[in-house]
């Protein structure tokens, strides 16, 4: 299987996941707010290819107010209507309506861990299928290789880059000790 680092040489839009890889893909986050982005452009890749979300992503931070989880905690139905009809971002009911919720567990998980972040500290390290069942008990409209892809994305699971990747080095850097 090839890694996104020998993929995105062959892609039509290569620039877009360049920078992505160059400057996103396998970085720490530190803020939750970062974090929920994360989590709610992955969310909004299922079904769809990759490339879709990097070129729609600034739009998506415009449409769910910078992705500030008190925010889009307390969206109602006026602002799931305004999601429903933003030709900006992917329409999709219980995409929009998970990433409401989310938003809503993450609050939650705030109150016991003060953060998303430290929630995710807390649970480290742990394997793939333990993150999954994790997830799904937690959040909603998070399968297998949304997690997978979250936590690959974000560093707290490995294979966002290869050892002979000149953006592995950079990464690597970056890590907590408690990293992979």
């Amino acid at each position: 299987m090839l890694t996104y680092c020998e993929v995105i040489k062959s892609l039509k839009d290569a620039d877009v996941h360049q920078r992505y890889h160059d400057k996103e893909y396998g970085f720490p986050i530190l803020e939750d707010d970062e974090l929920f982005a994360r989590l709610v452009l992955e969310i909004n890749q299922a079904g769809l290819s990759w490339t879709t979300i990097l070129k729609k992503k600034e739009n998506f931070y415009r449409a769910y107010d910078n992705f500030n989880i008190e925010t889009v905690a307390a969206y109602k139905k006026r602002e799931v209507n305004r999601l429903l009809n933003d030709a900006g971002i992917i329409r999709n009911r219980l995409k929009i309506e998970a990433a409401i919720h989310n938003a809503g567990k993450i609050i939650e998980l705030k109150k016991e861990f003060a953060s998303f972040k430290k929630w995710l500290d807390a649970n480290h390290p742990m394997d793939k299928e333990q993150w999954v069942k994790l997830f799904k008990k937690t959040f909603r409209f998070t399968g297998g290789e949304i997690v997978n892809e979250f936590l690959v994305s974000t560093g707290y699971l490995p294979g966002a880059h290869q050892k002979n990747c000149p953006v592995y080095k950079k990464v690597l850097k970056l890590k907590p000790a408690w990293s992979w």
